[in-house]
C-alpha cells in the first residue's frame, strides 16, 4: 500500500509518500504527479520519501521522471539517500 498526501501552498507542493512504491502504486502515484504537472507545471514539487519502505524498478522508474521534472526530495534512510544519487546520475546521463 501506498499512501500519498500533497500539502498545497503558495510556495509549492509537497508530495508526502508512505508505503511501499512498488507496482500498480508507483502507476497511481505517476498518474496523480501529471495531473498536478497539468495544472501547474512551473510550480516547485518536493517529494518526501522519510516514510517509504520500499521501492522497486517501477516505483525506481516513477522517482527518476519526477526528478527529470525538476522534483527535489526529502530521503532520511541510507538507502533511499543512495538510491536517489544513483537515480541522479542516470538523470545527469539521459540529458
Amino acid at each position: 500500500m501506498l499512501r500519498i498526501t500533497v500539502v498545497e501552498s503558495p510556495a509549492g507542493e509537497k508530495w508526502i509518500l508512505q508505503g511501499q512504491l512498488t507496482g500498480d502504486f508507483a502507476s497511481e502515484l505517476i498518474a496523480n504527479w501529471r495531473v498536478s504537472l497539468d495544472r501547474c507545471s512551473d510550480r516547485p514539487r518536493v517529494v518526501d520519501l522519510s516514510e517509504v519502505t520500499l521501492i522497486d524498478k517501477s516505483g525506481q522508474e516513477v522517482l527518476l521522471a519526477m526528478m527529470c521534472q525538476r522534483a527535489t526530495f526529502i530521503a532520511t534512510g541510507l538507502y533511499t539517500r543512495h538510491l536517489l544519487e544513483e537515480l541522479q546520475a542516470r538523470s545527469r546521463e539521459n540529458e
